[in-house]
């Protein structure tokens, strides 16, 4: 029975611990080194003074020492915070703060970009340096203990904290399109049951290679250690500058599993496939976002054996819906049904459960609801509620997550993705979803990406703003053709008023377009108010 974050590891590694747990570019390691490694790590922290619950943060790219620093914590009895690499030191400040973080695990290069901004971090205690010096170490401040993480190796067995599958496992910040991030609490039981729930429609096994492209600090990229361990798979770190780079190590580790967000789809669809490097691809695996229709038909040639999994989640559920592979011809657009062992409602404004047919509030309950917003009270209660009283035998008390995002329900109960509350575009008296207009654009030639917003304008309460990316910088995409396709495809009121073509969209640290930043970007070419 696995009841902690950390047996997902363990329990595998007792029973099949020769087998290769991690690779990273540098490294392949069983389940039984990284088991070992990750139980010195948990006894080093503790000696070092961690206490149950200390937030532990990690901030590093995808390497081994990362897992082990990640589940070493979790087992010690402290939190963990995944921290994106590519944040800034002061979107880095943000987390060490808000989380008042007592550990943080970094590299020698990456402190010298942080030294400056932990003076504003009385909390840390302990710095954790991984990897070789490289040149003179930056000054820290005078109450902060700095060590190597290889000595966590060398203090020795002490008890370990007592840990239940109640406790807070992790905090993951979510990249919000306004304001600063906030973290998202999960306990041990969520984490387990996310893996367990996800693995038995993947169906994961030891035969399978899990390429974990997508940032540990998104929860789908955390949940490919999850449930990658879980199965007693491998999974494979990947640290990527170039789509090229995905493809070549899609080829070259014979990759079974491959989950990602749109944005990385559509950067794939970019790169030459050769012939053999999709047909080890046993599934691929969307979340994050809707997938275009084109990008996902040009995913299905790239990988003709691989079966798709459209996933729709939120980092406070985890996962929320899947839509089976042998649905996905006939039910285009749908984001699916519930995942297993968890319940979907769509919910009227009064609380009601709708009809087929229409819109609602998705909420979501089950053993993945987290436990809230970490040091935000008002937000936990604003998301966090109590789960509909109109369902029947539903226990008195019991939280679910009520996400936001607009959905409506078929006959056959399968759930289709409207739009977030606060990213519909409201133009000409019409509530239009950013997702339909975007659908539209990846339907004409030469559009790589897409993303719509809506912006203040007198006459029509909100004009639809295009922002597109041509699939070749040097044949973009004919604009006056591009509105004449729009016109052809949807009313008059769904064609955009503005359409610029932009070197890239703008991502947020967790891969997905940052609707705020384009919006903000299209607002100052076209003399717009950004909201």
């Amino acid at each position: 029975m696995k009841s902690l974050a950390t047996d997902l590891l363990l329990q595998t590694a007792e029973m099949c611990g020769d087998a290769t747990a991690l690779t990273d570019h540098l490294t392949a390691i069983s389940y039984s080194e990284l088991a070992e490694r990750t139980r010195r790590v948990a006894h080093g922290l503790v000696a070092r003074g961690a206490a149950r619950s200390d937030r532990v943060a990690v901030f590093l790219e995808k390497r081994w020492e990362a897992v082990a620093s990640l589940f070493g914590a979790m087992l010690a009895g402290c939190v963990i915070i995944p921290v994106n690499p590519g944040l800034r030191p002061r979107q880095v400040r943000h987390i060490l703060q808000d989380a008042s973080v007592r550990v943080l695990v970094t590299s020698h290069s990456r402190l010298a970009v942080l030294g400056p901004i932990l003076a504003d971090c009385p909390a840390l205690g302990t710095l954790i340096l991984v990897g070789e010096p490289a040149g003179e170490r930056p000054a820290v401040p005078a109450w902060v203990e700095t060590i190597d993480w290889a000595e966590l190796d060398r203090q020795g067995v002490r008890p370990l904290h007592r840990t239940i599958d109640a406790d807070m496992a992790a905090i993951f910040y979510t990249s919000g399109s306004t304001g600063l991030p906030k973290g998202v609490a999960l306990s041990h039981r969520n984490l387990v049951a996310g893996a367990e729930s996800v693995n038995s429609y993947l169906k994961n096994g030891p035969d399978d290679r899990l390429l974990a492209a997508l940032p540990l600090s998104f929860d789908a990229g955390f949940s490919q250690l999850t449930t990658g361990f879980a199965a007693g798979a491998r999974v494979v770190l990947l640290n990527y500058l170039l789509p090229r780079d995905l493809v070549r190590t899609i080829s070259a580790e014979r990759i079974t599993g491959l989950t990602g967000v749109p944005p990385l789809f559509a950067q794939l669809i970019k790169s030459d496939w050769p012939e053999e490097s999709g047909s080890s691809l046993r599934y691929l695996a969307n979340t994050g976002g809707h997938m275009p229709r084109a990008v996902l038909e040009r995913m299905r040639a790239a990988a003709p054996k691989a079966a798709v999994f459209l996933m729709y989640g939120l980092t406070e559920a985890f996962r929320s819906t899947y839509l089976p592979p042998e649905e996905l011809d006939r039910r285009p657009g749908s984001i699916g049904k519930a995942i297993p062992n968890m319940e979907i409602l769509v919910v009227d404004e009064r609380g009601e459960t709708c009809p087929p047919g229409q819109a609602g509030e998705l909420v979501h309950r089950g053993a993945t609801v987290a436990l809230g917003y970490w040091n935000d009270p008002i937000g936990t209660a604003a998301r966090f509620r109590a789960a509909p009283a109109s369902r029947a035998g539903m226990p008195d008390g019991e939280r679910a997550v009520w996400s936001g995002d607009l959905v409506r329900q078929d006959e056959d109960g399968f759930l289709y993705f409207i739009g977030r509350r606060d990213d519909m575009i409201k133009t000409s008296g019409y509530r239009i979803s950013p997702t339909e207009i975007e659908e539209v654009a990846h339907g004409f030639p030469g559009i790589a990406e897409a993303a719509a917003v809506g912006l203040p304008d007198e006459a029509l309460g909100q004009a639809i703003s295009l922002a597109i990316t041509p699939t070749s910088p040097d044949e973009p995409p004919d604009i006056d053709a591009l509105l004449g396709h729009f016109r052809n495809e949807v009313p008059r009121h769904m064609v955009p008023s503005h359409v610029s073509i932009l070197p890239s969209l703008p991502l947020g640290p967790n891969g997905k377009i940052d609707r705020g930043a384009t919006r903000t970007i299209l607002a100052a070419q076209t003399g717009a108010a950004a909201s």
